[in-house]
């Protein structure tokens, strides 16, 4: 398999698994808890989605032929706690990957090399879909943070339990 293929299915298997974290740690969270911030200025889960799913579109659509920056994206609304229920928040989170998917389906490992813009700065196609994975990571990585902070003693690990690094990889390696 080339190269250019192979890293398309890496980078969307990792995308995959980046949704995969995000998914398990709303699932855990009570309509209240995706609303809950540490303090005034900081995001609550809810926002965190909010802002997720609009960079997405604002990114994924018309990826190849149109900058990452809409004209229409109004970001800062994005940090308006305004969602009310869970079910649309989960909708605006699909909606979000949905497009990202459906873009990277469609793109070939000859575009890889490929310029694309975000607010006017070019990069080439890998470049931005480095940057999109290392913008969700953080933003994902604030989501499981948050919800470790809720639920406290209740939260059940999402990778290695503390203190079970040994019997994780002796089971690993005996595969």
């Amino acid at each position: 398999m080339e190269l250019g293929k192979v890293y398309l299915t890496v980078v969307y298997e990792r995308f995959k698994a980046l949704k995969g974290l995000g998914d398990k740690a709303m699932a855990r969270l009570s309509v209240e808890e995706l609303h809950w911030t540490i303090h005034e200025s900081s995001n609550s889960v809810a926002i965190l989605i909010r802002h997720m799913s609009g960079n997405m579109i604002s990114r994924w659509t018309d990826f190849l032929t149109s900058d990452g920056e809409k004209p229409n994206r109004n970001r800062d609304a994005e940090f308006i706690d305004s969602i009310a229920t869970k079910e649309e928040l989960l909708a605006i989170w699909e909606n979000g990957w949905d497009t990202l998917f459906h873009t990277l389906e469609q793109l070939s490992a000859e575009q890889l090399l490929s310029t694309v813009y975000i607010r006017g700065e070019a990069h080439t196609v890998m470049e931005a879909i480095e940057r999109q994975v290392a913008h969700y990571a953080m933003h994902v990585g604030q989501i499981l943070f948050i919800g470790k902070q809720i639920k406290q003693d209740e939260w059940e690990s999402l990778s290695i339990p503390k203190g079970q690094s040994s019997t994780y990889n002796e089971t690993m390696f005996n595969k």
